[in-house]
């Protein structure tokens, strides 16, 4: 998930960035493999501060690289093409979205993280086998820039239905279902909102009312929404966007945070951690998937990576309570209705908006 909204944290695809902190302890103890250096493969929003980043290697002794890879439909794509010999030991960024190709295709080694116990069942989609881990949860809703409405005396969208209007033609950009994880939450959420049979008479009228269909979430939030300087007053992004926006603005306490949330356009988004099979450094791999649910990683991940943490009791930051929109009813499908549709809606989305 995309959540930092500071350009200067954008990371062109396929970057690697060493982060090696820590204490010479590190630099001594060695796993199977030879290596104290533990390698994570995720997407480009992936974020951790210095202290938590140092925290991880004082107290497992392992080194932690970043590698960052794109989209997380990306990431998935290229886990699956290179299962059995992965770029390195755990991939961070699957989604309920992508699940259930990622563990179709085997690409995890089966895992039980310390501190799952103290996870809400709700978010533990693969219990029995623990093939992955739930680290985040976020709602993928439409957002849309503030200013844009008030200066033209415009009431915003929010609901599905509302998107469709003439009233808002050609204002939406929204990510490419096949390539992007909130490009495909979107999709889902339009699926559970209108159901299996009626979301593609749904999609047509977005394309008939000018919707605009770009690759990933920063092309779409920092290129083409106007809140970014672009030309588009709505995005797909997350309830969770305008607390970012107020971090990184000029004004740390604003009344109201600069862009808003189409509150009825939400779907449920879950993210997931997972040992890749063939890892090089599985101990590693391990000791980094129990630190991704203890409460320094939990805490720091809302304002990182601007998402809610999955561990029961972790308090979120006031800018986070304040400024962000709680979803009491996002739309969620069913993990195997997305299973045994998924590549199928895709496919009938593209002939509906790709020209």
């Amino acid at each position: 998930m995309k959540r930092t909204l500071n350009t200067a944290l954008a990371v062109t695809l396929g970057t690697a960035m060493l982060a090696a902190c820590g204490s010479d302890s590190g630099d001594d103890q060695q796993d199977s493999a030879g290596s104290s250096t533990v390698t994570l493969v995720t997407h480009n929003s992936f974020e951790i501060s210095d202290e938590v980043l140092e925290q991880f290697t004082e107290e497992t002794g392992f080194r932690l690289e970043v590698l960052r890879a794109g989209d997380a439909g990306v990431v998935v794509n290229q886990a699956v093409l290179s299962r059995g010999n992965p770029q390195g030991d755990v991939l961070f960024g699957v989604d309920n979205t992508l699940l259930s190709r990622a563990l179709d295709e085997e690409i995890f080694t089966p895992y039980r993280a310390e501190g799952l116990d103290e996870v809400p069942a709700e978010f533990q989609l693969d219990a029995e086998e623990n093939r992955v881990t739930p680290v985040d949860t976020g709602d993928i809703c439409v957002n849309y820039d503030r200013a844009w409405f008030a200066e033209r005396d415009v009431a915003p969208p929010q609901t599905f239905e509302d998107l469709a209007d003439p009233d808002y033609r050609d204002l939406l950009v929204v990510q490419n279902a096949a390539t992007s994880s909130p490009g495909l939450g979107f999709l889902l959420g339009t699926a559970a909102e209108y159901g299996e049979d009626g979301w593609q008479d749904y999609w047509q009228r977005l394309a008939d009312n000018g919707v605009e269909v770009v690759d990933g979430w920063e092309q779409a939030y920092y290129e083409h929404f106007s809140a970014s300087g672009g030309d588009r007053p709505l995005v797909v992004s997350y309830a969770s966007s305008p607390p970012a926006e107020v971090l990184y603005g000029s004004d740390p306490e604003p009344e109201e945070a600069p862009t808003g949330v189409s509150t009825g356009t939400c779907f449920r988004q879950i993210e997931f951690a997972g040992l890749l099979d063939g890892a090089k450094n599985p101990e590693g791999g391990q000791a980094l998937l129990d630190f991704l649910l203890s409460p320094a990683f939990q805490e720091d991940v809302p304002l990182q990576m601007f998402v809610h943490p999955v561990r029961e009791g972790v308090e979120l930051p006031e800018v986070f309570t304040a400024y962000g929109e709680q979803i009491d009813e996002p739309a969620e499908l069913d993990p195997q209705t997305i299973t045994e549709n998924r590549e199928q809606w895709v496919k009938e989305w593209t002939s509906l908006v790709i020209r």
